[in-house]
């Protein structure tokens, strides 16, 4: 760990006759002498009522308040934005999703950096907010955590335990007379039953799982759900923590290596998480500058990693059956004694061994399993290379075993023209559906194609098509589907110049995504595209982001 500092970053504006106006102002706020000799910690926020991942996070700031204050520090309230992927799933707003990890990321940094404040704790929710938090600790290098809300309960239809993936799937299952519209609406009704984010080892548990093997959350406090009364107790405790990482400076690049970053990735893979937790991780490690840690990891983490996790989308369970199993702490016990993790630091002091060592397994449970019988032999990703996709992409391993696929190429401009065509029944078995001009910059925004991957596991055409795109998939996608295609189509990527018919072969073994045709012929005199917002929020993104195969992140230095 780094060396204690006894100097405080606030001593900036609270120290000294020069800033007495600095203090006239936070005697206003309610401030007095007593806390400015102590730490001022940022609670950053992410509270919105938008949706239920993070509409409880204005009451769970009260508790971390009381924790900070009980451990001698000051803590001042800030707030950014959230954007909830499963409400604009599909819509026009999606495309905000990926660019508000930027904006939140960006938010975080000016709010603590600005103000010269000692720390800060990051209350996260919905998928975006998460890896923000993730994103700003390692760039800001400041003593911080990150406490997520918790994930929602499981809503119950007819005796099944629900979460927003299933209407999805109806919505698919409606559209081809599977299910009728008062079933859809049942199902709707039922799927979300209160605060907290989406229930499955989708892309807000993958992230809350990954900061705390990252060594940036207390082990086992983003595992208790969003409603659970021992919530409060933990957030208080959060609270405290992060005074002692001031204290103590403990700092978040002491956190995030390469170690850690292998050992997040690692868990990730064991429990056939979110596709996204691939982009977000290699965007935390480039702002953490941690250069040795790329992409190809993720396969040889796959091959050589076991699923143990049976949850959803894949497998059976939720995340609150984890966390009555044994939570994080499980799969890290699992993880260390088939010594597939190395120890590393973490934000309370203790190493992340040491912090597994207090895992408590329920008797009879069967959400983990050991390395001697797994869910399935191999993770739950890969990576492929090939004259499709240059700088490689993703494919997601979850929910299926197949390792080969070739089919023709069925070709959309967009995720809406895709879309109406499978919901008009228009999509055969044996079709490889290419959506293109969907990428961090050609969206712009990266959109998620869950509505499309749903409506198609609804009609029973998961195991049948494969689906291949330079935007990426929800958490809770699962299929033969292949995103984060680089280049994208709006930098001219070979993606940009598949025809309908042509051949495609994808062989995850050999990690290889080919097609039968001359794609560098059809290339010639190509063009960049006419971008689809000449200014605002959309146009500056799609200028400064770089590509997914390095994280699609808005930071400098970058390469596109």
């Amino acid at each position: 760990m780094t060396e204690k500092n006894d100097t405080k970053r606030s001593d900036a504006i609270v120290k000294g006759p020069s800033r007495a106006a600095a203090r006239a102002m936070l005697r206003a706020s309610g401030m007095d002498d007593e806390n400015f000799e102590g730490p001022i910690i940022a609670v950053f926020n992410t509270w919105t009522n938008m949706g239920p991942c993070n509409m409880d996070l204005d009451k769970l700031a009260v508790p971390v308040r009381a924790g900070i204050r009980a451990a001698g520090g000051t803590p001042v309230d800030f707030n950014s934005i959230a954007v909830s992927d499963g409400i604009t799933m599909g819509s026009e707003g999606m495309r905000a999703s990926l660019m508000s990890r930027e904006v939140i990321a960006d938010s975080i940094e000016l709010a603590v950096k600005g103000h010269s404040l000692d720390g800060v704790i990051i209350l996260v929710g919905c998928d975006k907010t998460i890896p923000a938090a993730g994103m700003a600790l390692a760039r800001m290098n400041v003593p911080g955590l990150v406490l997520y809300g918790g994930s929602i309960m499981p809503g119950n239809h007819k005796g099944k335990d629900l979460s927003v993936q299933d209407v999805f799937e109806a919505v698919g299952a409606c559209a081809a007379g599977i299910i009728d519209d008062e079933e859809l609406k049942d199902i709707e009704k039922a799927a979300c039953p209160g605060a907290g984010a989406c229930g499955g080892q989708f892309t807000a548990n993958s992230m809350a799982m990954a900061m705390t093997f990252l060594g940036l959350s207390p082990m086992g406090i983003n595992d208790i759900p969003a409603v659970d009364e021992e919530k409060n107790k933990a957030a208080y405790r959060a609270g405290q923590i992060v005074v002692e990482c001031v204290k103590e400076n403990r700092l978040p690049r002491d956190m995030v290596t390469h170690t850690s970053l292998m050992n997040a990735a690692i868990a990730l893979s064991a429990t056939a998480a979110s596709t996204n937790a691939i982009l977000h991780l290699l965007a935390i490690a480039s702002e953490a500058e941690v250069k040795d840690f790329n992409i190809d990891a993720f396969d040889s983490i796959s091959r050589n990693t076991p699923v143990i996790g049976d949850l959803k989308p894949g497998g059976k369970y939720m995340a609150f059956n984890l966390y009555e199993a044994g939570g994080s702490a499980l799969i890290g016990q699992r993880l260390v004694e088939d010594g597939r993790i190395e120890d590393s630091p973490t934000v309370t002091g203790r190493s992340l061994f040491e912090e597994i060592i207090d895992a408590k397994e329920a008797e009879g449970q069967d959400v983990v399993r050991h390395f001697d019988n797994p869910v399935k032999s191999r993770g739950g990703y890969g990576i492929l290379y090939g004259d499709l996709a240059p700088e490689g992409c993703v494919v997601k391993l979850a929910g299926h075993g197949a390792l080969f696929f070739e089919g023709t190429a069925r070709v959309f401009e967009s995720e809406e023209e895709c879309f109406e065509v499978v919901q008009n029944n228009g999509i055969n078995k044996g079709d490889v559906i290419i959506i293109r001009n969907e990428g961090p910059a050609g969206g712009p925004g990266m959109r998620e194609m869950l509505g499309v991957t749903a409506a198609l596991v609804g009609q029973d055409l998961a195991d049948h098509v494969a689906l291949i795109t330079d935007g990426r998939f929800s958490g809770a996608s699962y299929g033969f589907v292949i995103g984060h295609v680089a280049p994208e189509a709006a930098h001219g990527g070979p993606i940009a110049f598949v025809q309908n018919g042509d051949k495609v072969t994808i062989d995850v073994e050999a990690q290889t995504i080919n097609v039968e045709a001359d794609l560098k012929a059809r290339s010639k005199g190509w063009t960049p595209p006419k971008a689809k917002y000449p200014s605002g929020a959309y146009a500056k993104f799609a200028k400064l982001v770089g590509s997914a195969s390095k994280g699609a992140i808005t930071s400098f230095p970058f390469s596109n």
